[in-house]
């Protein structure tokens, strides 16, 4: 299997706010259209210049960490890019991780530790295919 970094998402109670924080940060564009991923349901992405993209999903009752209190641990994941996501699930399942949710476009694992990440469609690659390149 040849992934690729996809995005870090990070949960938070309020995705718009920590958007800008990080686009203050980074510079880039706050919710640009990108058929990667839907800003449904009060998400918010961050575009940056190198390609790369930061997600921000709300999460009700959220609480945030506490360095390095593991009591209050943090609270993100890895998106994968996938060319296949049955051969890549395969794969990984075969290597230790749990099927946690199966959502159209992408699915949701957990390590062996029980940190969950994301195999994704690989759009970029998809992307090249449709375009000739």
């Amino acid at each position: 299997m040849k992934a690729h970094f996809e995005c870090i998402v990070l949960d938070c109670a309020d995705p718009p706010a920590l958007a800008e924080f990080y686009r203050s940060v980074l510079g880039g564009e706050v919710d640009r259209p990108d058929e990667r991923w839907s800003l449904a349901d009060g998400g918010a992405t961050l575009h940056l210049d190198t390609g790369f993209a930061l997600l921000f999903q709300p999460v009700e009752d959220y609480r945030p960490p506490q360095w390095p209190d593991p009591a209050h641990p943090q609270q993100m994941h890895l998106d994968f890019a996938v060319p296949d996501l049955d051969e890549a699930e395969a794969e990984v399942l075969a290597n230790g991780a749990t099927l946690l949710d199966d959502q159209i476009g992408w699915r949701v694992y957990a390590d062996p530790a029980g940190h969950p990440f994301c195999l994704v469609r690989d759009w970029w690659s998809a992307k090249r295919d449709d375009d000739g390149a």
